[in-house]
């Protein structure tokens, strides 16, 4: 995914603004699945291993949630069964996939977000505009993955030195856990304050204070951000005219396929498919080159 990470990062923020924004915005089941079918695809591009590994916990996510907004829920006219005098309806059941449909999608889509859009070009486009706000953004979103390796590293080393936290009876592992967690917070702690005294001795926040960027504005950026802000406006236009609304209660809305339809499902698409299409063209370039050499 190296030829859309190397566009400017205002064309990758925007990107990611408006996916997240839209599949949050909107539930109608075509747009829902167009989301979700995209962000793992993107996934698979950018993350397949990481994107594997929390299929784990978001398959089950999708279920529970499922079986939870029934419960909580009873609107709907087509009903199942009853609960202690409660109605279970098939609306309610599908409006709690549609949800976490719609929760995974945005999960995906902040998991491409982290591995494409790196912390020196969320700093690129917010330092000048708030520094401290933009430090600490930049490091809140480090923060997870930092500790989950540095937790890694402190296990490994106390495994040597016979305190496994996977071995041994219930007293033994809270000990070897509790020395893990006390290792890690001072290790947090140092690397706060020598984080800080190092943005101190650089002058970050100085108002006179010089910065280097490699990212430069080019044509295809500004050509690039115009088919966004273009594809975006299609589907806004569509969601005034009252095309893209879908009602789940009382009961279900009718999905129409009219040409106007189709037409906004496919801007939609081609929206969110942007960064696929861009690393299929590049390869197809990368390909004939080769092959004419």
């Amino acid at each position: 995914m190296k030829a859309f990470a190397n566009y400017h990062p205002i064309v990758l923020f925007s990107y990611f603004i408006l996916a997240v924004g839209l599949t949050m915005f909107y539930m109608h089941p075509v747009y829902l699945m167009i989301s979700l079918l995209l962000s793992i695809i993107l996934s698979l591009q950018v993350n397949k291993k990481a994107f594997l590994r929390g299929l784990k916990w978001i398959i089950p996510m999708i279920f529970i949630a499922a079986i939870i907004n029934p419960l909580i829920s009873h609107d709907g006219e087509k009903i199942i069964l009853y609960i202690d005098n409660n109605p279970i309806t098939i609306e309610a059941i599908t409006y709690g996939f549609a949800m976490s449909i719609m929760i995974c999608s945005v999960i995906f889509w902040f998991g491409c977000y982290n591995v494409l859009m790196s912390s020196d070009k969320f700093l690129y486009l917010f330092g000048k505009i708030s520094p401290a706000f933009a430090l600490i953004i930049s490091l809140t979103l480090r923060l997870v993955p930092r500790f989950k390796h540095q937790i890694g590293v402190i296990a490994h080393a106390q495994k040597t030195i016979g305190m496994d936290v996977t071995s041994g009876n219930l007293f033994h592992r809270i000990k070897c856990g509790n020395r893990i967690i006390s290792i890690l917070i001072t290790w947090a702690l140092e690397n706060a304050i020598e984080t800080a005294d190092s943005m101190k001795a650089r002058g970050y926040g100085l108002p006179r204070r010089s910065t280097f960027s490699l990212f430069t504005f080019e044509k295809r950026d500004g050509f690039m951000l115009i088919i966004l802000l273009l594809l975006t406006a299609i589907s806004v236009l569509g969601s005034f005219l009252g095309y893209n609304n879908y009602y789940f209660y009382p009961t279900f809305s009718e999905l129409t396929f009219q040409p106007i339809s189709i037409l906004l499902y496919g801007s939609y698409t081609l929206l969110l498919a942007i960064p696929i299409i861009i690393e299929l063209w590049e390869a197809f370039k990368w390909r004939l080159l080769i092959s004419n050499n």
